[in-house]
């Protein structure tokens, strides 16, 4: 027991620095447990010469203590692009995981739980997106990145929240099939001027707000600026006061620094913008994604010594949908 109590200790006096970076969401007596796991994957990641790639939705934990490279689903492709490490451990749900393999065929891309999936994804087929083609010949179609590799082969271009304008209106066509997400097609739409094909996909965090929820924390926090994610509904980003992608928001509160600002977002990513600007008011109305949340440090740490769970796309499948995402990102 000795011994164990000195290896905690020793832990905890190698991370004291991250933990000031977490210390306002991690009370100090808890610290410890979480200390053991992070000391535990700085030390494999070089080992193993991996890279931690995580979303803006993972937890404060995650996000600020062991990972290397942070962003929203946009960023984290360009930088899986340019990674030179051995091995990528997405901390991010399972259609990341891919994008990161799809761009990085030769190195090992693992997730740390497989069940991390994405309502978006499991929402639309190879089969649906087929079948819209044939129900629309020549239209274009974008693809949002939240899909499978084998949704993605069956289009012509990815798209992300971050760049989805871009993309719509770097076609140049006064029609697409934009899939699977029916809010984020809307919404693009009305920016646009494009006519929009939807499919009734939707994220099951950013459906649940309402133009309600927005008034009632409007009233219960006067002065509050409210951005919300272009996945929630059009009416509910008719009442914000901007609309944008994680990063987006992201820079809104870096250039704006509203004095009290509210995220109509998932959950962490509050946390997470928090501890960047700790003298902002954050007023948080907590949509928590499950699948998310399936990313813990536990799982990361055993993740790297287990080398699981490598992340495979038939190659078929693959090169197809290699083309979309390297059309998305040659967009400018």
């Amino acid at each position: 027991m000795a011994s164990l109590q000195s290896a905690a200790g020793r832990a905890v006096t190698r991370t004291a620095d991250l933990y000031g970076r977490v210390s306002r969401f991690i009370p100090p007596m808890e610290w410890p447990a979480y200390a053991e796991d992070v000391d535990a994957i700085l030390r494999l990641k070089r080992e193993r010469n991996a890279v931690i790639l995580a979303h803006n939705y993972q937890t404060p934990d995650i996000f600020h203590c062991v990972s290397d490279l942070v962003g929203d689903s946009l960023a984290l492709a360009r930088m899986a692009q340019g990674s030179d490490a051995d091995v990528i451990v997405l901390a991010g749900v399972h259609f990341m995981a891919e994008t990161a393999k799809l761009l990085n065929p030769d190195r090992t891309v693992l997730i740390s739980d497989t069940r991390a999936g994405c309502s978006l994804a499991e929402s639309i087929t190879p089969a649906d997106v087929r079948a819209l083609k044939a129900a629309n010949p020549g239209v274009p179609v974008v693809v949002y990145v939240n899909t499978s590799a084998a949704v993605k082969a069956e289009c012509d271009i990815c798209c992300t929240s971050g760049n989805a304008v871009k993309v719509v209106e770097s076609l140049g066509v006064p029609r697409v099939i934009m899939i699977p997400d029916e809010y984020l097609a809307q919404n693009i739409g009305a920016q646009t001027g494009v006519e929009m094909i939807t499919w009734p996909g939707h994220c099951e965090v950013h459906e649940r707000f309402t133009p309600g929820d927005v008034a009632e924390f409007r009233d219960a926090h006067p002065g509050v600026t409210v951005l919300a994610h272009p996945e929630c509904p059009p009416n509910v980003v008719a009442v914000s006061d901007f609309s944008g992608s994680t990063a987006a928001m992201i820079d809104f509160v870096a250039t704006r620094k509203p004095p009290k600002v509210m995220l109509l977002t998932e959950c962490s990513m509050s946390d997470n913008v928090a501890v960047q600007y700790p003298d902002l008011e954050f007023v948080r109305p907590c949509n928590l994604c499950p699948h998310m949340k399936r990313i813990t440090l536990g799982n990361l740490r055993r993740s790297l010594e287990t080398m699981t769970h490598e992340v495979t796309i038939d190659p078929s499948v693959a090169v197809r949908a290699r083309r979309a995402v390297e059309r998305m990102l040659a967009v400018k």
